[in-house]
């Protein structure tokens, strides 16, 4: 491993350790503050539309001015974010600070044109899922120290805690070096890419499948309080079984082909929402989270894969429009998952299941197809160092 691939892996392992302690307890934070649930359907709806908007400009700018000034960018914006919200007086400065937080999803296009150019020898795919799988040891005690702290001493000291996490994952972010960046040969361009058709189709599949995969998650926490009667303390226990279970299989399908992973991932999201659908006891709600990671495994996968269909040099706004493409579902679905909870809490699960079961079988129909290997003249690139 590189030593700035080891810096971000421990940048991302304490982010995650901030993250993981405030959220999974979001929804019952807002509904704290005196959110409803169609409030807090359109609260994440719009975090999640300022978790779309900024990806495609992160991405371009990342290629065309270097990744490091972007990542710390957005490592500083998430610390300012944070401590607005540990400190939000009432909801509208929470929700302020929360929408903020939400646009710092910008970092992923850059974050994974800096893990795959970090990379050594590592594939594509395995850099971005040890990283992940990074992130991820630190939230699986996050939400563990989050539920605690939150039943001793109130939820937003769970915040206070974590604001100051995110300080220290900016400390060790500094020191990571400057990339080259990958220029093609102007006499020789690669294809462009809304003229690329097999990204394009294969963009219109992982619409499909994130969208039915996190459809039935942001009133969860809401659900096994209000419905089945779980404690914040529980909840933070299923947050950390989500977390272990994503390091074991980040770790365990990096070994392999992306698709396995696809793949494996969507059926994870349907054995979820059965869980949630039909169970009633804490054991089927620890199985559920630990599936629910699927949905969460897939996300490093696909980008694994769509560094395969494109050059070098349009890397980062590939994965800028990966990436929202990917948040479209953040905007979608928290309203309609509002409107199905708010008929019957229990009805978006099976709703859900219907739409998971219907994007695996586009996936097995269309992925074959659409991830074929590409012309070398589409995926090679000389790098060129930053100015």
């Amino acid at each position: 491993m590189t030593p700035d691939l080891l810096l971000v892996g421990f940048s991302l392992l304490t982010w995650g350790l901030g993250e993981g302690m405030f959220l999974f307890f979001n929804p019952l934070y807002l509904q704290q503050l005196g959110a409803n649930p169609l409030m807090i359907g359109g609260i994440f709806g719009a975090v999640g539309l300022a978790m779309t908007v900024a990806h495609i400009p992160a991405g371009y700018l990342a290629d065309r001015f270097g990744r490091r000034p972007l990542l710390l960018f957005a490592w500083g914006c998430g610390v300012v974010s944070g401590w607005l919200m540990a400190v939000a007086p009432n909801l509208t400065v929470f929700v302020i600070g929360l929408i903020a937080y939400g646009l710092t999803a910008f970092v992923i296009s850059p974050l994974n044109s800096y893990i795959t150019g970090a990379r050594g020898k590592f594939t594509p795919g395995r850099a971005m899922t040890l990283t992940s799988a990074m992130y991820n040891v630190g939230a699986i005690a996050g939400p563990l120290i989050g539920g605690y702290i939150g039943n001793t001493y109130g939820l937003k000291t769970t915040y206070m805690v974590a604001a100051w996490a995110f300080v220290a994952s900016f400390a060790i972010m500094a020191f990571i070096h400057s990339q080259p960046r990958e220029q093609h040969d102007p006499s020789d361009p690669p294809i462009k890419l809304l003229a690329n058709r097999r990204y394009i189709g294969f963009m219109s599949l992982v619409l499909v499948v994130i969208l039915a995969g996190y459809l039935p998650q942001p009133l969860t926490p809401n659900f096994l309080q209000n419905v089945r009667g779980v404690t914040l303390e529980q909840i933070g226990q299923l947050g950390s079984i989500n977390s272990l279970a994503l390091v074991i299989l980040l770790l365990f399908l990096g070994q392999f082909d992306p698709r396995i992973g696809f793949f494996f991932g969507q059926i994870a999201m349907a054995g979820f929402t059965l869980l949630l659908w039909q169970g009633t006891g804490m054991g089927a709600f620890f199985a559920a989270y630990f599936l629910m990671s699927g949905l969460r495994v897939v996300r490093p996968l696909i980008s694994a894969q769509v560094r395969e269909l494109i050059h070098g040099s349009q890397m980062g706004l590939a994965f800028g429009i990966t990436e929202t493409i990917g948040a479209l579902p953040n905007v979608i679905a928290p309203p309609i998952a509002g409107l199905l909870y708010a008929s019957g809490p229990i009805l978006v699960y099976p709703v859900s299941l219907v739409l998971i079961l219907v994007g695996l079988a586009l996936s097995v129909f269309f992925a074959p197809r659409l991830l074929t290997p590409q012309p070398a003249s589409i995926i090679s690139a000389s790098p060129r160092l930053e100015e």
